[in-house]
């Protein structure tokens, strides 16, 4: 976000382009992979500009002198706590001094998004709170979301609770901003989204009833790719698979928050579900077909609608 991303869609116009595309947007977890996002809603909290930060009087420029970071590489080790420091800044700021306009705002987003944020705040949360463990690691009543302990956790990480959804209102503010910019210079964004979701999520933290799981809330089949002509042995992608009763319903709404496309051409046509392994490997497993004509056409009504 920020006049970084304004510059590149100006040079995009003036290049006589119309479209940006983007790999998936979520908060990345393991291996810092776009493909392995902590939610389906949520979006990446690093894509915050503290340039518009700034703007908003939320931080100083004093605030975002920076290490000198590489210019052609990504170094997550580094960049993840300098902007999360940014946004407990940010965040302190506005629970001192925020404009009126800005809480209103605030007020707004968290309850058009309960839907999910609430769920995906806590999850965040907890997560620190565990150092990061996968959320199968964490207290057996916390992994079976007994209501008791839920409340508890919601008292006890309030302020955190709080931050997460405050930094999702930032990053959905700047989007905002710059989508309409981009559609003022006739520049489309064009998305990518996983096909399947990250078992270390809060989707999957939320909502065990719609994926394959056992009792303990482990796997009972990944989702992959069969062997095909790119690889004889297949890929065992390790997510889990979603009940065929509920896959459409969420599927369709991972497709109407998302801004167009996935890149994953084969998974619409079909994928793979396997029993959980460890090497990767899918030769043992069966293909089941991706959404039927019905559902397709609903996916494109739904594409359109938010065009």
């Amino acid at each position: 976000m920020g006049p970084a991303a304004i510059a590149w869609i100006d040079q995009l116009c003036d290049a006589g382009q119309s479209w940006w595309q983007a790999l998936p947007l979520g908060p990345t977890g393991y291996g810092n992979s776009p493909y392995q996002s902590l939610s389906s809603f949520a979006g990446n909290g690093l894509l915050i500009s503290p340039d518009w930060l700034i703007e908003d009087g939320l931080l100083s420029p004093s605030d975002c002198a920076a290490p000198s970071f590489s210019p052609s590489a990504v170094d997550y080790n580094a960049v993840i706590p300098f902007k999360y420091r940014l946004l407990e800044k940010a965040w302190t700021n506005f629970t001192k001094a925020g404009s009126a306009e800005l809480r209103v705002a605030f007020e707004q987003f968290c309850h058009e998004q309960a839907h999910w944020l609430e769920d995906y705040a806590l999850f965040r949360a907890l997560k620190i709170r565990h150092n990061g463990a996968y959320y199968l690691e964490w207290p057996t009543e916390l992994v079976q979301r007994v209501p008791k302990a839920l409340a508890q956790a919601r008292r006890d990480l309030a302020n955190q609770v709080d931050q997460v959804c405050f930094a999702q209102f930032l990053l959905f503010r700047q989007g905002a901003r710059l989508e309409k910019h981009a559609r003022a210079k006739g520049v489309r964004l064009i998305g990518d989204l996983p096909f399947f979701v990250s078992p270390d999520s809060s989707d999957v933290w939320a909502n065990p009833e719609l994926f394959l799981l056992d009792d303990q809330r482990r796997p009972r089949f990944v989702a992959g790719v069969p062997p095909d002509y790119f690889s004889c042995a297949g890929s065992a992608l390790g997510q889990p698979g979603l009940q065929l009763g509920d896959a459409a319903a969420n599927w369709l709404s991972l497709v109407h928050r998302s801004f167009a496309r996935s890149a994953r051409a084969r998974g619409c046509d079909s994928s793979g579900s396997f029993p959980r392994v460890r090497s990767g490997v899918a030769c043992s497993g069966r293909s089941t077909y991706g959404p039927d004509l019905a559902s397709g056409c609903r996916v494109r009504a739904l594409i359109s609608s938010t065009r």
